[in-house]
């Protein structure tokens, strides 16, 4: 099959791209950042999609490109919208006039936080900031232009070892020279391993049973409890781990309380086969770990 993978050079493409390689598929890896092979492509350019599309001549559309950045998108709100929503515009006009299948990658954060359980795919979205509303926008477009879909909500990123600049990155680099790590309590949401959900994808897509699906590793947690257990994992017990409250890290983007999901609708198809957010965390940690050894001769 020829796939068109857009923002394949992010956090999710690098685990997803070898993994559609390993099948055989004829991919097609796009970026607005061309490096590692990837071919150059502004997702919010209309030309150039429509180029690229009939260029490659694609059957299905892997659609990761976005703007992550909560509190960037905050600030440059045009920005988020012209590469968000507009840029999904685009590729979904393209596959509409092709008609192949879309699989969107969207957020957890699209909930407003009221709840006092994880969120499941029948909860009515409520975004609080300006990246969670352009996703959903997103969304919205994507079901009411196409028959043949996945939009597919995924909670806090982790994965991509040097692509990363999340959170857990940020946590492994302040154990460098601290004995003390403040990390927020207050917070709560689900992870989401690259590894685990580019494994989840394919076999969703698999099914074509098409529509919304929530994919995030089971269980949820704090900031806090994400920092207590990096801090295990890579053997440094000698620093503390001290839980903080929202407003001691005043931010310009408005987060809501809970950003947990269940992954209700695979649970009930028999296909919720990602790990915990613990096996996750302990695994991708391992990796790192892994990847700042120095290299023998």
């Amino acid at each position: 099959m020829r796939i068109l993978i857009t923002g394949s050079s992010g956090m999710l493409g690098s685990a997803l791209c070898p993994l559609l390689s390993e099948r055989n598929d004829t991919i097609l890896a796009t970026d607005i950042n061309a490096n590692g092979g990837a071919v150059c492509l502004d997702i919010a350019d209309m030309e150039g999609v429509k180029k690229v599309f009939a260029d490659f001549g694609p059957e299905a559309v892997f659609h990761l490109a976005a703007v992550t950045d909560v509190d960037g998108c905050e600030i440059q709100q045009e920005e988020a919208y012209r590469t968000n929503t507009l840029g999904t515009e685009n590729i979904v006009f393209s596959c509409m006039k092709r008609d192949i299948p879309l699989v969107y990658i969207s957020t957890a954060a699209v909930f407003d936080g009221k709840k006092k359980v994880p969120y499941t795919e029948f909860d009515l979205p409520n975004p609080l900031n300006v990246y969670a509303k352009t996703k959903l926008e997103g969304e919205s477009i994507v079901a009411r232009s196409l028959k043949r879909y996945f939009i597919v909500r995924a909670g806090w990123m982790i994965g991509g070892i040097d692509k990363d600049k999340k959170f857990v990155s940020k946590i492994i680099k302040q154990l460098d020279g601290q004995k003390e790590i403040f990390a927020v309590a207050d917070k709560v949401g689900s992870l989401t391993f690259t590894k685990d959900i580019a494994k989840g994808l394919l076999s969703l897509v698999e099914t074509e049973r098409y529509g919304l699906y929530h994919m995030a590793n089971k269980g949820s947690c704090s900031r806090y409890d994400i920092a207590k257990l990096i801090v295990k994992f890579m053997g440094r017990d000698d620093i503390a781990v001290t839980p903080a409250t929202s407003e001691m890290f005043p931010l310009p983007a408005l987060r809501p309380d809970l950003e947990a999901i269940d992954n209700f609708k695979l649970t009930l198809m028999g296909m919720n086969n990602m790990p915990t957010w613990e096996e996750a965390l302990e695994e991708y940690v391992f990796m790192v770990k892994k990847s700042r050894e120095p290299v023998g001769l």
